[in-house]
């Protein structure tokens, strides 16, 4: 069963992909709500796929997936974010390693979309 890590600092957001990712009989690997989390976590949790925001606190979300991207360039991260609507926001996003943004607010069907394009 593929594992997912959820990263973003709303509870709220947090709460719906887990419950998206749930539905589609995904594990959920872990959860965290700063890129510093994030990228700790994702060393001990090993995830197949990492969701994460962009504006958190101490360490955003490009920097964080920049980081997950330089420790293993196989990691597949898939931004989340209502700034995915910024062109410039997806340009920095795509550059540090993210396989692709989702605009918040989100569906389960852009997810699932989302998934599909990492296998690409």
């Amino acid at each position: 069963m593929p594992r997912v890590m959820i990263v973003d600092n709303n509870a709220f957001a947090r709460s719906r992909l887990k419950a998206i990712f749930e539905d589609l009989g995904w594990d959920i690997a872990g959860e965290a709500a700063t890129g510093e989390e994030a990228v700790e976590s994702y060393r001990l949790l090993d995830p197949d796929v990492v969701t994460m925001g962009v504006a958190m606190p101490e360490m955003d979300g490009i920097s964080a997936a920049r980081e997950i991207k330089k420790n293993d360039p196989e990691a597949k991260v898939i931004v989340v974010s209502a700034l995915a609507s910024q062109k410039d926001i997806v340009e920095e996003a795509v550059e540090a390693g993210a396989a692709t943004c989702v605009p918040k607010p989100f569906s389960s069907e852009e997810i699932v979309k989302a998934l599909k394009a990492l296998e690409r």
